[in-house]
């Protein structure tokens, strides 16, 4: 489903943020991207849907080349969920409206089925009290439940999270992965940038693990936490599981 093949990404000409990375995600495939702060991770997955543009390299979706001048971005990005750090809701428009907007503009359903999908996907995020509410009413996990549904109503043949559970009190942490848990049990092809290792043993397929903006490890999820390759994931998993 995403291929991506010897991506190379520089800011500046002294700053090389993405050293010829590969790796790919099948159909259904849960993929969880970790490791230490600054390391790429979130650079890597806003490449697959051209929210960063990259030097070197391909990437494609579903056979479609992101970085061909000929694609179609938009209607791509449509096909993909994207679910950010801090929601991205719109403050001014409520619940369902937030829900219903792209499905008229960009996908040109009529207001009825969209508030009706809308209406479904918020019931399945356990929300549908709070659709005629502002995001200001919600909590931090409410308003990334809803970024969730958001996606969703797009209907996207793969999600990418961004670190999506880290802008959130410990306490909602658990609610935003638990939809995210039935997403995968469900099939959906999933890009997840997370420092949640609990997650990533529960439903993750693979997990890579990215330093200095290379890919250092690729591995099935047993693999990896029974027993990583590189001293650098070593050190990294002693860190984080040691909590």
């Amino acid at each position: 489903m995403i291929e991506i093949s010897h991506v190379n990404k520089w800011y500046t000409p002294a700053f090389q943020a993405l050293k010829d990375c590969t790796t790919s995600v099948a159909k259904g495939e849960v993929v969880v991207v970790c490791g230490p702060s600054g390391s790429g991770k979130s650079t890597l997955i806003k490449c697959v849907n051209a929210l960063e543009p990259f030097q070197e390299g391909e990437i494609s979706i579903d056979g479609i080349k992101v970085n061909d001048p000929r694609t179609n971005l938009p209607e791509l990005r449509s096909r993909v969920g994207m679910v950010f750090q801090h929601f991205e809701l719109f403050p001014h428009l409520r619940i369902i409206d937030n829900l219903c907007l792209a499905q008229e503009k960009v996908l040109r359903r009529s207001h009825d089925a969209a508030m009706a999908k809308g209406a479904r996907l918020l019931k399945r995020v356990g929300l549908e009290e709070h659709a005629k509410k502002y995001p200001a009413q919600l909590s931090g996990g409410q308003q990334q439940r809803v970024a969730i549904a958001r996606a969703l109503a797009m209907d996207p043949i793969a999600m990418l999270f961004d670190e999506p559970t880290s802008a959130l009190d410990p306490e909602m942490i658990s609610e935003v992965l638990d939809v995210m848990v039935d997403l995968a049990r469900e099939g959906m092809t999933m890009m997840v940038v997370t420092h949640e290792m609990g997650f990533a043993s529960k439903v993750a397929n693979r997990i890579i693990f990215m330093d200095r903006g290379e890919i250092v490890e690729d591995a099935q999820k047993t693999d990896f936490f029974g027993k990583p390759r590189s001293d650098r994931a070593q050190k990294f998993l002693s860190k984080i599981l040691s909590h």
